[in-house]
C-alpha cells in the first residue's frame, strides 16, 4: 500500500506528541548512538544515548494548544552503557566533565493542520527540522575553546508513527502506542571543547511512548527519582521566555563545569 499524505487537525497531533488531557504528563524516551563524522575520517562511535521528554499539551482556544515539556539525555559509555561523567577527548587527550541535556522547558504551540503519511493501520508524522541562529556563546571569549562559532546549525529529522485508528478514537486522549525514529546532525557540544575542529556530530536513535515514569529504563528512573524529581511531571503551565537547550546551559552552568561538578545538576520538585 502507498502512503497517502493528509492534512490532519492539530488534536490529532496532540495525541500523538503528548496527550488531550492538560492534567496529563505523557513520557517518550530514546535511545541511541553518537558518532563523529569528519572529512577524511573513519567515523568513530563516541557515545551512547539515552533520554526522555515529559510533556503537556494545554489547550488555550479551540484547536490550539500550548506544548510545554522537560528533556534528559544522557551520554553513555559506548561499551559498557553506563552514564559518563567525564570523557578522554580521542582528539586533544584531554578529559572534560559531561553535561548531560537537562533541558527546560522546550516549549511551543500546536495549531493548523498537519500533513501526516496515512498508510493503512499506520500514520507516520515527518518533520525536518534545520535550527540555524546566533550561537549564543561566540560573543565571550572565554568559550572561544568550546563553541567559537558564530551559527549554531543542526538538522533534526523526526518520524512518529502511530496507530491511525487511535488518532480519530474519540475515546483516546493520547495514542496507545508510538514508534520514534530521530537522527541529528550537530555542532561539537560545548562541553566536548573541541575549539574550532572541522566536524560534525550524528545522531541515530529510536524511542517510543512509555506508561509513565515507571515504564522508563531503570537507570532514567533512577536519576529522576534520586536526583532529578523536577522531571517527575512536565511544567504546569507554559512559561514566557526562550527555550533551554544545551549550548544556554553550558553557558549558565559554567563554572560548574570547570569546577568538575556531575551533571545534570540536582533538580528539585516544583
Amino acid at each position: 500500500m502507498v502512503a497517502e499524505v493528509k492534512e490532519l487537525e492539530a488534536q490529532h497531533w496532540v495525541k500523538t506528541r503528548s496527550s488531550l488531557d492538560s492534567s496529563e504528563s505523557t513520557f517518550l524516551s530514546w535511545k541511541g548512538k553518537i558518532y563523529s563524522f569528519i572529512p577524511g575520517e573513519k567515523r568513530k562511535l563516541l557515545f551512547k544515548m539515552l533520554g526522555v521528554s515529559v510533556s503537556r499539551c494545554i489547550s488555550t482556544e479551540e484547536g490550539s494548544w500550548d506544548f510545554t515539556s522537560r528533556e534528559l539525555t544522557y551520554y553513555l559509555n559506548p561499551e559498557t552503557e553506563e552514564i559518563l561523567p567525564k570523557w578522554e577527548n580521542p582528539w586533544t587527550g584531554e578529559t572534560v566533565p559531561v553535561l548531560h541535556v537537562a533541558n527546560n522547558p522546550v516549549q511551543g504551540h500546536f495549531n493548523g493542520k498537519f500533513p501526516a503519511q496515512v498508510e493503512g493501520d499506520s500514520t507516520t508524522f515527518v518533520f525536518d527540522i534545520f535550527p540555524t541562529y546566533p550561537n549564543p556563546l561566540a560573543e565571550n571569549p572565554k568559550f572561544a575553546e568550546y563553541s567559537p562559532y558564530k551559527t549554531y546549525q543542526a538538522a533534526e529529522l523526526f518520524k512518529l508513527t502511530v496507530p491511525t485508528a487511535d488518532l480519530f478514537n474519540p475515546e483516546l486522549n493520547s495514542v496507545s502506542q508510538l514508534k520514534l525514529s530521530w537522527d541529528r546532525i550537530g555542532q561539537w557540544l560545548p562541553w566536548m571543547k573541541m575549539g574550532d575542529r572541522t566536524g560534525n556530530l550524528i545522531y541515530s536513535a529510536v524511542g517510543s511512548k512509555v506508561s509513565g515514569l515507571a515504564g522508563l529504563p531503570q537507570v532514567l528512573q533512577d536519576e529522576i527519582n534520586h536526583r532529578l524529581p523536577l522531571y517527575k511531571q512536565a511544567p504546569k503551565a507554559f512559561s514566557d521566555g526562550e527555550d533551554m537547550t544545551s549550548w544556554l546551559y553550558f553557558q549558565k552552568h559554567f563554572d560548574a563545569y570547570l569546577a568538575g561538578e556531575i551533571f545534570p545538576l540536582p533538580a528539585a520538585e516544583e
